[in-house]
């Protein structure tokens, strides 16, 4: 049974999993909704799609979202590290715009519940980092959203990356900041 761990933002989740190891190697259930249910997360968690991203050292993706199919989020990565940040944008919580952010490594296999509401992004830390997740609803292109990763608002400390030589895309890079819009999720 994994252990899970509601960070001090409500419904958000740091998941450390029973791993079994031996000299072949090791094991572990990287999801199963029993253990959600049985952690007291009533929801029944629906995942839609699997995604996965290989990226190198210093790219940044985020911080995105999605207005009208919002997504919740099983995070962990098979190689490499990356610091990963979640930010409340339900309108109505008294953690909208805080973040919250965890180193996720294949050393650690720390995964990370993300619900429906928050914007997503990280920060690859390795050289070489696999990033893998399964979401709650589909990709729609017309519809992701974002901010800026480096909004003073929010205040991400992205500094354990070497945040002056992030690499970026153009999306990425040109996301509004929070207070200029109004994020309804």
């Amino acid at each position: 049974m994994s252990k899970f761990t509601e960070t001090y933002i409500k419904d958000l989740y740091v998941i450390e999993p029973s791993i079994f190891k031996d000299e072949r190697g090791y094991f572990f259930e990287s999801y199963s909704l029993k253990d959600f249910h049985d952690n007291g997360i009533d929801v029944d968690v629906d995942f839609k799609q699997d995604n996965e991203s290989y990226s190198r050292k210093g790219v940044l993706r985020g911080l995105h979202f999605q207005k009208e199919h919002p997504q919740g989020k099983l995070i962990r990565v098979i190689k490499g590290a990356v610091y990963d940040v979640a930010v409340d944008l339900r309108k109505n919580s008294l953690t909208y715009g805080k973040y919250y952010g965890i180193i996720l490594s294949e050393e650690n296999k720390t995964q990370f519940y993300i619900p429906e509401g928050f914007a997503h992004g990280f920060l690859v830390l390795s050289d070489e980092t696999i990033f893998s997740y399964k979401c709650t609803d589909f990709y729609y292109k017309d519809d992701q959203g974002g901010v800026l990763w480096n909004d003073p608002d929010i205040g991400i400390d992205w500094s354990m990356g070497n945040a002056d030589k992030v690499t970026l895309n153009e999306r990425d890079s040109s996301w509004p900041l929070l207070r200029d819009f109004k994020v309804e999720l």
